[in-house]
């Protein structure tokens, strides 16, 4: 997104009361792509590129694709539209109907290229309208708008053209536009001017050609062409490249080949199938599971990091950004699709070596993993948490992201996943949560998961408790001497032999620590204890990972308590754990005549714009889903009769976030927020509740079966 985007995009909603001003919003339309590129094809038809974060290229920033009979161009995206996906593929079909005929288009991001087919069907008095002119279709072509970036930049950029592609650059990305018909005519045109910024009015584009500016015709990223039909349909194709790379020659001939093998819409529909998984028919909520394994695809890099959700707010006007990896979502989807994937029949295998490898990179000499990082390669990206990076107190480090990787590698290793440095990368990790773990057995001051506040919480607690446990459980064999050099991981040279049995008794030492936090008179326990020693005991969905954890700690079993009694949780803490789970999921419902679901916490004020009460949030609404099934499975291994009510629990929560639920766009799609009026906001598809639907529908299926029926009668 430009600056000059951002600015239009002010003139057109400011004052809007669920708007807000500035941002590039992906909350309608689909996204193409799988591997690395990523385009958004909005509900008009505009596509835009959003996948820098992903690759390094820039690439689309705007378009408009048009269908002109003459001198007359009529714009897709003022025409009635209909939209979906094509079948279990990333491929978007989307219907411009306008009146002088039926735009069918065909969008697929294939790598680093995107095709755009187009089919025409023009009206005429065969439809119904005895006035209709039949149009020619020799007179007709489509106009292609299209403004790139390279390198980010829309200014010294230049273009060379060639008899069927315009190639456009900076310096180190290069971008082509191509036709597989070649182009009928093309011409460029500056970026908005700056009278043209600072007018009270936004400015339509393209505008008409200007025979003054000759030198618009080369300098910028923009680019009109007319392109003809072949009986009817016409196909174009963007590809982003980088000069050192791919050769110009190169690039030219991939789009030949791009359009030679992609000449149909079966053969852009194979070829959009094998970018993602297999999913087979069987499998329960089926829709759901392909739309969750197509969203976490699309937000993939090659390197297997994943951005939390497509970057709409660049500019940190009212976010602070999402085009990046952050260890806490990124682990947390690990580990839901590594639980998911044998109950399901997933084949996720290199998935979840991808993941582990790049854990493995990017873990920070003291045992913990930084703040954010740019997916693509791993290095450190823009942050405000990067405390053990800095000079200064702590305070401004999450780690519950250290924790949440851990109990995803230590998983992984269990799963057979085999990666180099994985056991040094555990080793060292113990050594960091140790030492951010304080004497009375829960971690040190530091932010929260929502990266709103700073004190000692809850749920970084139970990402602690987490990660022991399944060290705990799957840590034998693990040894200081997988370190090179021990002495250089802070702490790691005085941790004992045996380091399956320490963090047995690390994850015992945090579990007795919750105690500290328990609110009798809310029957929950606290958010946190606050900077001053006080006890913050408002009601916070990011507690309800508490439920998961105590089921890890619960499967260490005997090796747990030394007691041989089987499972470690006791009474008095799943009688505890009820409680809790109960009065936060009934304490953050929140329903309207548009919406039902969870708030993010008691007194949350983000995102509210003209809205007096919290939003609800699809992630705390999913996460309080998955809590309730994993405090059922929990309850259900105690033989305990509150099992049932806890699953059906579950499954009420799971359908708000299901398709047809109010908190899944038509898209499928789980927007991160929503306004009472049902208006969708922030990140569109946000990656994390993907993944907590996809786990808690394999859950729920996999191991609470038995709850099932009951819930049916129930409805």
């Amino acid at each position: 997104m430009q600056l000059r985007d951002a600015l239009d995009d002010y003139k057109r909603h400011a004052g809007g009361g669920t708007r807000f001003p500035g941002e590039r919003r992906t909350v309608s339309g689909r996204f193409s792509g799988g591997d690395g590129r990523l385009v958004h094809v909005g509900d008009d038809g505009e596509l835009r590129d959003f996948g820098y974060p992903l690759t390094g290229r820039t690439g689309l920033v705007r378009s408009r694709i048009g269908l002109a009979v003459g001198d007359e161009v009529t714009w897709l995206d003022a025409a009635d539209t209909t939209q979906r996906y094509v079948g279990d593929t990333a491929l978007v079909e989307t219907v411009h109907e306008t009146p002088r005929a039926t735009v069918t288009r065909h969008d697929v991001t294939l790598g680093d290229a995107h095709l755009t087919r187009a089919s025409v069907e023009f009206a005429g008095a065969d439809d119904g309208d005895a006035d209709a002119t039949p149009v020619d279709p020799a007179d007709a072509s489509l106009v292609v708008y299209a403004r790139f970036a390279p390198d980010g930049r829309d200014d010294r950029v230049g273009q060379l053209r060639f008899d069927d592609a315009v190639e456009v650059y900076h310096a180190d990305e290069h971008d082509f536009l191509a036709s597989a018909t070649g182009f009928a005519d093309l011409r460029g045109q500056l970026p908005t001017t700056f009278p043209e910024l600072l007018a009270d009015d936004p400015t339509d584009l393209p505008r008409d050609r200007d025979g003054d500016r000759y030198e618009e015709e080369r300098l910028s990223g923009e680019v009109i062409a007319d392109v003809p039909l072949d009986d009817g349909v016409a196909t174009v194709a963007t590809l982003l490249t980088d000069g050192a790379e791919t050769d110009r020659e190169a690039a030219r001939e991939r789009l030949d080949d791009l359009f030679a093998d992609h000449d149909d819409v079966d053969a852009l529909a194979d070829a959009a199938a094998d970018a993602l998984p297999s999913v087979p028919e069987s499998a329960p909520a089926r829709e759901s599971v392909v739309a969750d394994l197509r969203v976490l695809s699309l937000l993939s890099a090659p390197s297997g990091l994943r951005i939390a959700g497509p970057d709409f707010d660049p500019y940190y006007e009212h976010s602070g950004g999402y085009g990046y990896t952050w260890f806490r979502d990124d682990a947390e989807i690990s580990g839901f699709l590594l639980g998911a994937a044998d109950a399901l029949a997933l084949d996720l295998d290199d998935w979840h070596a991808r993941s582990a490898e790049m854990y493995v990179a990017t873990q920070r000499p003291d045992g913990s993993w930084p703040h954010r990082v740019w997916p693509r390669d791993g290095a450190l990206a823009p942050g405000w948490a990067n405390a053990r990076i800095e000079d200064g107190p702590d305070v401004d480090y999450q780690a519950d992201q250290t924790g949440s990787v851990v109990a995803y590698l230590a998983r992984a290793r269990e799963a057979g996943v085999d990666v180099e440095g994985l056991d040094s990368t555990l080793v060292a990790a113990l050594a960091g949560l140790d030492r951010t773990l304080e004497p009375d057995g829960r971690p040190v001051v530091c932010q929260n998961a929502w990266e709103d506040s700073a004190g000692r919480f809850a749920h970084t607690a139970a990402t602690f408790l987490e990660a022991y446990s399944e060290l705990g459980r799957h840590g034998e064999g693990l040894a200081v001497d997988a370190l090179d050099d021990p002495d250089a991981v802070p702490g790691a040279a005085s941790l004992p032999d045996d380091l399956a049995a320490h963090a047995r008794d690390r994850a015992r030492e945090v579990y007795d620590a919750l105690d500290d936090l328990w609110v009798p008179e809310r029957g929950c326990y606290a958010v946190r204890e606050t900077l001053d020693g006080g006890i913050d005991d408002r009601l916070d969905s990011a507690t309800l990972g508490l439920a998961a954890a105590h089921r890890s700690f619960d499967a260490l079993g005997a090796a747990g308590d030394g007691s041989g009694a089987g499972g470690a949780v006791d009474e008095e803490r799943l009688d505890r754990l009820v409680s809790h789970v109960e009065t936060v999921v009934d304490g953050l419902s929140h329903e309207t005549d548009d919406i039902a679901g969870l708030i993010r916490y008691e007194g949350d004020g983000w995102r509210r714009a003209d809205q007096l009460s919290e939003k609800v949030w699809t992630v705390s609404t999913a996460w309080g889903a998955n809590a309730c099934a994993e405090l059922a499975a929990l309850l259900a291994a105690h033989d305990d009769p509150r099992a049932a009510e806890m699953a059906a629990r579950a499954r009420d929560l799971l359908a708000h976030v299901s398709p047809g639920g109010t908190l899944c766009e038509p898209t499928t799609y789980l927007p991160e927020q929503y306004f009472d009026d049902g208006t969708a906001d922030s990140a569109t598809p946000l990656g994390w509740p993907h993944a907590i639907r996809l786990a808690t529908v394999a859950l729920l299926d996999d191991e609470l079966p038995q709850f099932a029926d009951a819930a049916t009668a129930d409805d």
